[in-house]
């Protein structure tokens, strides 16, 4: 056990990194999650809790000081090592922290999906959430995306991904900072949550990090059998 108690044993999933991500981001380290979830909609509770951070962090921040955060400025430089634009192609998290300095609404939606919405932009850190029955073998393998590598963007459509990271399964992309794929998504069904917290710049302590995502699941997806392990390249 940790410090603070929260188990880390031997996960379901298995990871790995292509070479290029120890190369381009030394700095990079994955904390996985896994845990059995319900998959309710977002609540009351969950939803005044997001909107409460997003009103606080309007309050307190310019736009220009949004892409200077640490876990989003990491995000950016692992972006530019690997060749993409970072203004065309934002992480989750800054583009969820520009839509709260701008005042507009986030969309409503599953507790999974907005309370790991919560933790992003609590956090610092794209977050990649899935639905862990959907995804097709044991290993997911980080590297970087190619020209011409389909991917179907939750929302978005055909996503050019060349040059973003990407979390793999033995079929293909599941998962980038930008936006995690239709295929392994979370919905109502989900059961079996698997989470990819993309650290490429420390922001928050790794144990305040797990604290958060603990209290977030229990709280509003009624976790069990919560599991977290740590990973680098």
């Amino acid at each position: 056990m940790s410090a603070r108690g929260f188990l880390f044993h031997f996960p379901t999933m298995k990871f790995q990194f292509d070479p290029i991500i120890k190369e381009k981001a030394p700095g990079y380290k994955l904390i996985a999650v896994e845990a059995d979830v319900e998959s309710p909609e977002t609540d009351d509770e969950l939803w005044r809790e997001l909107t409460a951070f997003g009103e606080s962090y309007r309050a307190c921040h310019e736009m220009a000081e949004v892409n200077k955060r640490p876990g989003i400025a990491g995000t950016r430089d692992a972006y530019k090592a690997f060749g993409k634009e970072p203004n065309r192609y934002r992480p989750s998290t800054e583009a969820l922290c520009r839509r709260f300095v701008k005042g507009l609404d986030l969309y409503r939606s599953l507790a999974l999906i907005d309370l790991i919405n919560l933790l992003s932009v609590s956090c610092g850190h794209s977050i990649g959430g899935f639905d862990a029955d959907k995804i097709e073998g044991d290993t997911l393998t980080l590297g970087v995306g190619r020209e011409g590598e389909p991917y179907e963007a939750i929302g978005r459509g055909p996503l050019n991904i060349a040059g973003l990271p990407v979390w793999r399964d033995s079929v293909g992309g599941v998962g980038t900072p930008t936006s995690d794929n239709e295929r392994t998504k979370i919905s109502p069904d989900t059961r079996r949550l698997l989470m990819t917290i993309n650290v490429y710049r420390p922001d928050m302590s790794d144990e305040d990090i797990i604290a958060m995502t603990t209290r977030l699941l229990e709280q509003y997806a009624g976790a069990t059998n919560i599991t977290y392990n740590i990973y680098r390249p």
